[in-house]
């Protein structure tokens, strides 16, 4: 029989926080694949449990090497534990590869439930919690970052952001610039440690504070872009297509956004563009 592997959920911060579980599994696993063995070391101390399994290494530098030997080890009836640094594997964590290996060979995955980041800080934010999407680590060049966020611009549900501490600021300015400085936002920091800390307001302000600089694990959860249904004028539509074109949008963009932004469908922009140029034309 084949083994099972087992993604577990680790204390994002408050080790109290450890799922009942987690303990039996460290305990009983044949391999445990850990994010960081120093970390772990210092889990399974603070639980008082001595894992009697092999403890292996597995982050983002070797996640495509080992994730084989693990295989053959499960395919060989190993019960294998996964743990990453806080929360739960695969999620902006190693562990999708291994998931996705074992499902190919048709191998048995469960988890054990823990803390998440995500829907503490979604729960925490005060912003609508019934529809959310989470996009991870934003792209750490100023224009790749504002690409990604002019993707999210028209998103209806509630955004959640993973952010390093010492980008944060920027992060929050270019959101500010791409979603608007009055889009209401929260800014998890330290969730569950000694000094959590959420901060909401408008990013506009929130950017403003954190420019004085801001440390510790950081989330960032943003208000949905609302439904605005505007009545504009044909002029009005080719005049927006024009000013977005100008800041370096392509013209089929443009016209994509100032739809979205009109709740209009894209070939009526498109066709007040056309309708412009020709107007604009000398006649013969």
């Amino acid at each position: 029989m084949t083994g099972t592997l087992v993604l577990a959920g680790t204390p994002i911060g408050d080790i109290a926080d450890a799922p009942p579980r987690l303990t039996a599994e460290l305990a009983g696993a044949d391999v445990i694949a850990a994010e960081d063995t120093r970390r772990l070391r210092r889990l399974t101390q603070a639980l008082d449990v001595q894992p009697s399994g092999r403890v292996v290494s597995y982050f983002e530098g070797n996640e495509t090497a080992r994730t084989p030997e693990l295989v053959e080890a499960l395919v060989g009836g190993a019960r294998v534990l996964l743990v990453t640094d806080a929360g739960m594997p695969s999620v902006s964590d190693p562990g999708y590869r291994l998931v996705a290996a074992a499902v190919e060979k048709d191998i048995k995955v469960t988890a054990v439930p823990g803390p998440s980041a995500v829907l503490t800080a979604l729960a925490l934010s005060g912003l609508p919690v019934d529809r959310f999407c989470f996009e991870g680590f934003l792209p750490r060049k100023a224009g790749e970052r504002l690409s990604r966020l002019r993707e999210n611009e028209h998103e209806r549900r509630t955004l959640v952001y993973f952010e390093a501490p010492h980008r944060l600021d920027d992060t929050l300015a270019a959101m500010a610039e791409v979603f608007g400085a009055e889009r209401r936002a929260a800014v998890c920091r330290e969730l569950t440690k000694t000094y959590e800390e959420v901060k909401r307001g408008p990013l506009g302000e929130l950017a403003a504070w954190a420019a004085e600089g801001v440390r510790g694990e950081i989330t960032v959860v943003v208000e949905g872009a609302p439904e605005i249904i505007e009545s504009l004028d044909a002029e009005e539509l080719v005049r927006r297509v024009r000013v977005r074109e100008e800041a370096g949008e392509r013209r089929k963009e443009a016209i994509a956004a100032v739809a979205a932004d009109a709740g209009l469908p894209k070939r009526e922009v498109f066709d007040a563009v056309v309708a412009s140029k020709n107007a604009t034309r000398p006649n013969p």
